[in-house]
């Protein structure tokens, strides 16, 4: 597995019986209909249904909106998760379970990921199971957590196994989404830096049939935009959840899709220009990396 980390760089309507506890719309299912893919989403909950609630949303919810009839999306991310808990929980495995070859996958997730596992941490205590072991290749780290042994892999390593499955099942492609930014105006000035899950090149790229968008870059370039007031308004629980105004990073997301090259951006209704026009240009790194 080949890594590269990019700190210096300016760097997804859902099959309702898939996973348990979703309300989403179904796809059609005669057979007279056109075959339609699901995007299915993988992550945490700046992602999920719900986000962290306490009034705030997941940018998940807002996708549909920029693919019209092209495309179902089905938000299976979950609030607490990381790369180590979706995986230990079979959330992975559900959505393997469920896709069909021609559909697509995108995963975001990093901002519960950091730090390094605890022995004997519970659910509730110590790191909750939540931490993967630290490095960025196949190191492990092997711990106690809900009185179960476990031997807890990289971030990476995570990654690169569910994105595997997915490609080996018939997904056009895997989508790495860089992690949504946290507040880039609580400091009172606009500032702003690529998270440490930040990377490129998993499984060889796009001849891999993965991709990263720099979500977290482009959501930090609307912000920026908004301005302090606008931004700081719209993070009423924390410095990480956003109310469903700015939650709609998805706008963000996309824009990520059309200024690179993943097949996904050829079913996005949206103009580039449009999207531009509030969420800011093209970044950099779009033009100097396949991604």
């Amino acid at each position: 597995m080949h890594l590269l980390s990019l700190p210096s760089l300016l760097l997804p309507l859902a099959v309702a019986s898939a996973l348990p506890g979703r309300s989403q719309d179904s796809p059609p299912t005669s057979s007279s209909t056109k075959a339609i893919p699901t995007i299915w989403l993988a992550g945490d909950s700046t992602t999920a249904p719900g986000g962290g609630h306490n009034g705030t949303e997941g940018w998940g919810q807002y996708l549909k909106y920029s693919f019209g009839d092209n495309a179902f999306v089905n938000n299976s991310a979950y609030a607490g998760r990381s790369a180590r808990s979706f995986t230990r929980e079979g959330r992975f495995d559900r959505i393997a379970a469920a896709m069909k070859p021609g559909d697509f996958v995108v995963i975001e997730l990093g901002i519960n990921d950091g730090g390094k596992p605890i022995n004997g941490s519970t659910s509730t205590t110590g790191d909750k199971g939540r931490a993967d072991c630290p490095g960025a290749g196949n190191e492990t780290c092997t711990v106690v957590f809900n009185n179960v042994t476990e031997i807890v892999q990289t971030f990476p390593t995570y990654i690169e196994t569910a994105t595997r499955k997915f490609i080996s099942l018939g997904a056009v492609c895997v989508i790495i989404s860089e992690q949504l930014p946290t507040n880039v105006w609580e400091s009172g000035s606009y500032s702003y830096k690529p998270s440490f899950f930040s990377y490129y090149d998993l499984l060889g790229g796009p001849a891999g049939k993965t991709y990263l968008v720099q979500h977290g870059s482009y959501a930090a370039q609307a912000q920026k935009l908004l301005g302090a007031e606008v931004v700081d308004a719209n993070y009423p629980m924390d410095h990480t959840h956003t109310a469903p105004f700015l939650a709609d990073h998805s706008q963000a997301f996309v824009l990520g899709l059309k200024c690179g090259t993943s097949p996904l951006a050829n079913l996005v209704v949206n103009a580039t220009a449009r999207i531009e026009a509030s969420r800011g240009p093209c970044l950099p790194a779009n033009d100097t990396l396949p991604i």
